[in-house]
């Protein structure tokens, strides 16, 4: 029961398993994994599924101008204009990711609204399943969680490209939808009663713990940036060691730099690079351009800060030894973020409810969720992950612990959408 002495209704577990069985084909790999880029033609092929599903279900889908998917189901005792609760993740993927990363907390949020639906519950607030764009951030770190919690002009709209070189104004109107559209994303503080996320842990703390649910304490700030190396084109032949200005020398000496830099800030910082560029891309030819791609990371914004410092302290060296030309671009900066305690109490409790056993832990990734703390209270929900892997084809979540954590996902909406 609710406080207000509503039945709490559970999951359809064989449908949720369905689902993300059925959305695990789109973009599937030969590996077992999931290539599921924002906009791509996977992408394409599960926001029409979606749209059916919800077709079939009678409930009312609306795409925003960046593409994020508010699923609505209203409330028959709400007044007009009452803010919604909204749950949700993300559908998109790292390349070659997993099955359950933002799959597991969107539909899951599509579940719960089927649930209340279907049991036409009384509820005094709407319920909306909110599928944010690009969370993995091919485009910019959270882009639609970004652009609901701040928004974006047309101009840095019109600077942002993919990790294949596409504009995302291009992407977008390939998806048949008009860029400026975009600059008119933002929700304001208050349009929202409150947020919850459940997702999978992508670590190993929940399972060596042996608890089945994650209270999700706070979120890891995140950096991102790009370092560009300039030296000489030359051929690979002719050109003596000594005299060669190799701009990926110099890229392969900073990535040798990382982990110091980290370890100069804090046990628990951390910076990787994920993409390389060179240019001109020849084997016979010595690299003139060398772009590396950064991620760092910290739980204390001021160190965020240092680290950046501390690489691009790096990467000035390391250019000097070269004989290089360095360049650093800030992409973004996202700050760390301490989760709503009520909400982290309405999670507890939802899932002492059902006899789980939790743990209280912070996050080391990155989430929408951390945006939308912005805008309301917010709650994340934790399920284990197999071996703690992630972002990879390994990937896994018992079928049991995805019911257990759908669960907490329903009862603790529907604490919210009734009090």
């Amino acid at each position: 029961m609710t406080s207000s002495g509503i039945p709490v209704p559970t999951v359809s577990a064989a449908r949720l398993r369905r689902d993300l069985e059925h959305v695990a084909g789109y973009g599937a790999t030969a590996s077992g994994g999931v290539s599921r880029t924002s906009f791509s033609e996977a992408d394409r092929q599960v926001r029409a599924w979606l749209v059916n599903e919800c077709e079939q279900a009678g409930l009312a889908l609306r795409t925003d101008g960046i593409g994020n998917v508010f699923i609505r189901l209203e409330a028959r005792d709400a007044a007009a204009g009452t803010p919604p609760v909204w749950a949700g993740s993300h559908l998109d993927s790292v390349p070659e990711g997993g099955r359950f990363d933002g799959a597991l907390g969107s539909l899951a949020a599509l579940e719960v609204v089927r649930r209340l639906a279907e049991e036409d519950v009384p509820l005094r607030r709407p319920v909306e399943a909110v599928v944010f764009a690009d969370e993995e951030g091919s485009y910019h770190h959270l882009l639609g969680s970004t652009a609901v919690a701040h928004g974006f002009t047309a101009d840095e709209l019109a600077r942002l490209r993919g990790r294949d070189g596409d504009l995302l104004v291009d992407a977008l109107e390939g998806m048949g939808w008009d860029p400026a559209a975009a600059t008119r994303t933002a929700v304001r503080p208050g349009d929202v009663h409150a947020y919850v996320e459940l997702h999978i842990e992508q670590g190993s703390v929940l399972e060596s713990a042996g608890a089945g649910i994650g209270v999700v304490t706070a979120i890891v700030g995140m950096g991102g940036g790009h370092i560009e190396f300039r030296g000489r084109q030359d051929h690979a032949g002719t050109t003596p060691m000594p005299r060669r200005r190799d701009a990926l020398r110099g890229a392969g000496d900073l990535l040798v730099r990382l982990p110091e830099a980290a370890r100069s800030v804090s046990e628990t910082a951390v910076a990787t690079c994920g993409i390389l560029h060179v240019e001109p891309g020849g084997a016979n030819v010595v690299p003139g351009l060398a772009r590396v791609q950064l991620d760092f990371r910290d739980s204390d914004r001021t160190r965020i800060l240092q680290l950046e410092e501390a690489i691009v302290s790096a990467a000035r060296d390391v250019a000097d030894c070269h004989g290089l030309e360095m360049s650093y671009t800030r992409e973004s900066i996202t700050d760390p973020v301490p989760l709503n305690p009520r909400m982290q109490e309405l999670v507890a409790t939802a899932a002492a409810d059902q006899g789980m056993k939790t743990l209280n832990l912070p996050s080391g990734a990155g989430h929408d969720a951390q945006n939308v703390a912005r805008l309301a209270p917010t709650g994340m929900i934790f399920v284990p992950s197999v071996d703690g892997r992630s972002h990879s084809p390994a990937e896994l979540t018992t079928w049991e612990d995805v019911e257990a954590g759908a669960n907490v996902l329903l009862a603790t909406v529907l604490a919210l959408a009734t009090e």
